[in-house]
């Protein structure tokens, strides 16, 4: 039984890592969290214990938050700097583990760092996962955005709807009033069912962090202080890319899961860049049910493919 939690040395940052698996011979798996901001150690753990059966699984709390929030530099928040954080730690997972590669499942801003990452840096990586995928941060924003207000409109929600022509809409990817702008918008599109099929599902996501003992009080205050300053500091950064144009070769399998009700990240941005990715292996596979978190909305087939994509003989 492998179950360490500890701090590594990753860009000259100690950063928080969980490793738990059953048996040291099984392929690990590094989570990508999502926001960026969210740490996902406490919700990994306690609702999909039951890959700890088959895989390694590591959660690390990016720079900036969580158990890595301390003494962190604002100034080294950027894309650039997290991809080279998550190369560091694969070669130390591969290392410490005595792993040839280390798989990654990437969420949200986690399939954004996880595609950078595989694009860049494949040599150690056995194959990847998103869901939630990201593709085009302009495209996204409008979408998303739209989505919202439509569904305002039919609802007669006048309070929502006067709140997104105020903050709204999207130019190139940003809202006014910066993350205001943002987090309204958010807001609105997960009552509207664009983040979750499931009633709820999001605020039981936020509130896991907040009641389980994988986080310390210090890490919880990273998670509250953290949040905005990862997400303040990147966001005028995440939405400058296409993906479809910019990112689509990649030397290790490169798979998405995709919610088909997914709003944060639109799913019908999926299909153009699915099309233009070349990779050893690729594939697409749709959550009927889901939206943005397939893992969340639909484990049981989510985990079944996951282990059908990284325990291939």
């Amino acid at each position: 039984m492998i179950d360490i939690t500890e701090k590594v040395l990753l860009g000259g940052f100690p950063q928080k890592i969980h490793i738990r698996g059953g048996d040291e011979s099984n392929p690990a798996v590094l989570f990508l969290h999502g926001g960026p901001g969210i740490p996902n150690r406490a919700p990994l753990f306690k609702n999909h214990a039951d890959l700890c059966r088959d895989f390694i699984v590591v959660a690390w709390d990016q720079r900036g938050t969580g158990g890595s929030y301390k003494g962190v530099d604002k100034n080294a928040l950027t894309p650039d700097r997290l991809v080279g954080d998550a190369k560091e730690l694969v070669e130390y997972l591969c290392s410490r583990l005595n792993k040839e590669r280390i798989f990654i499942v990437g969420g949200s801003w986690g399939s954004e760092l996880g595609t950078l990452l595989v694009h860049r840096h494949p040599e150690r990586i056995g194959a990847y996962i998103g869901y939630g995928q990201v593709v085009n941060g302009e495209k996204n924003e409008d979408i998303s955005y739209a989505f919202s207000l439509e569904h305002a409109l039919a609802a007669d929600d006048k309070k929502a709807v006067a709140l997104l022509k105020k903050y709204g809409p999207p130019v190139k990817g940003q809202y006014k009033y910066g993350l205001k702008g943002l987090t309204v918008q958010r807001k609105i599109m997960k009552k509207y069912g664009g983040h979750s099929m499931k009633k709820g599902g999001w605020l039981r996501t936020l509130l896991t962090p907040m009641l389980s003992r994988e986080n310390t009080l210090s890490d919880l205050y990273g998670i509250i202080r953290g949040y905005k300053l990862v997400l303040g500091a990147m966001w005028p950064i995440l939405t400058d890319y296409d993906f479809t144009l910019q990112c689509n070769k990649f030397e290790a399998p490169y798979y998405i899961f995709q919610g088909r009700h997914d709003n944060n990240t639109p799913a019908e941005l999926i299909g153009e860049f699915y099309g233009a990715i070349d990779a050893p292996d690729k594939d697409l596979i749709w959550f009927e049910n889901s939206a943005h978190s397939p893992l969340n909305e639909e484990p049981g087939k989510f985990k079944a493919l996951m282990r059908e994509k990284f325990l291939k003989k």
